[in-house]
């Protein structure tokens, strides 16, 4: 494989710590859930570590607990190359353990596939950490597993191209998982979201915000979670989020289980509630 066909890490920031030392803390009281019995597709965070590693944690050692994927399709929410929704498609993305292999056979069926609503365009991934945050656990747990990252943006786009991902998977030979990546409710004056002003009231309407978009995704209710994250600005990744639950319905869930929901507030307390950014571990 020759250097131009590896994805850089770009975004080491968030995780440029003892890696293996921080994964070993996450799970070092992990209790698995007992809900699904058989898991076809998960949701977890994308900020660093520090606040959100411990929920990304918790899901992919469910899924490690619970089944062996031969590949990963990770869809990730957009902060950058707005409006392309792009399959990464052949090559390998760095991770600080090795390099994570892409899956190109299944990677180019799903282009084909989604050709509507998808292009291959590799730069689109360029700046983004939303997946890139998830590999180096995925490939600590998952050490000869391969990946398929494709940017989703929070559009009409979103629950097609989910919904055709999950009919893809189930007829594929490879046991195959798919992972949605989203943060929930950017909540204060650096994201220009204040609608409840500061303190324990705040604290508990950014919860509450939160819940909305989460309840929606244990209801499988894929088509509402995009107008829901427009209107009450409770979601970065809600493409992400309802593409991954519309798969998961293709693939036969017919319930979303929240194993865990924090925020970068609960995690790291100040004196009093300004700001904070939600976070949750969804199994289906």
């Amino acid at each position: 494989m020759v250097n131009q066909d590896i994805r850089r890490a770009c975004s080491t920031h968030f995780y440029d710590v003892d890696c293996e030392k921080f994964l070993r803390n996450f799970l070092a009281e992990f209790h698995a859930s007992p809900q699904p019995d058989s898991i076809v597709a998960g949701v977890v965070p994308h900020a660093g570590w520090v606040y959100s590693g411990a929920v990304a944690a918790q899901v992919f050692e469910n899924i490690r607990k619970k089944t062996s994927p031969g590949t990963f399709i990770i869809l990730g929410a957009v902060h950058r190359w707005a409006g392309i929704n792009s399959v990464y498609a052949r090559g390998a993305w760095e991770t600080p353990f090795g390099n994570m292999l892409i899956d190109e056979e299944l990677a180019e069926n799903i282009l084909q596939a989604t050709a509507s609503w998808t292009v291959e365009e590799p730069k689109a991934h360029s700046g983004e950490h939303s997946i890139e945050v998830q590999l180096p656990m995925l490939k600590l747990l998952f050490p000869n597993s391969k990946i398929i990252p494709i940017a989703i943006n929070p559009d009409s786009r979103a629950v097609p191209i989910g919904r055709t991902i999950g009919q893809i998977v189930k007829t594929s030979k490879q046991h195959t998982v798919i992972i949605g990546s989203t943060d929930l409710t950017h909540y204060g004056d650096v994201y220009g979201f204040t609608p409840m002003g500061y303190g324990p009231r705040a604290h508990a309407w950014f919860r509450d915000n939160d819940n909305r978009i989460l309840r929606l995704a244990e209801e499988m209710q894929a088509e509402e979670i995009v107008p829901e994250s427009q209107e009450h600005d409770n979601a970065c990744g809600a493409g992400a989020l309802a593409a991954t639950v519309a798969a998961a319905r293709e693939l036969g869930a017919i319930h979303g289980y929240v194993i865990e929901h924090t925020d970068s507030f609960s995690v790291v307390p100040e004196k009093e509630f300004r700001m904070g950014v939600g976070y949750a571990g969804i199994l289906f």
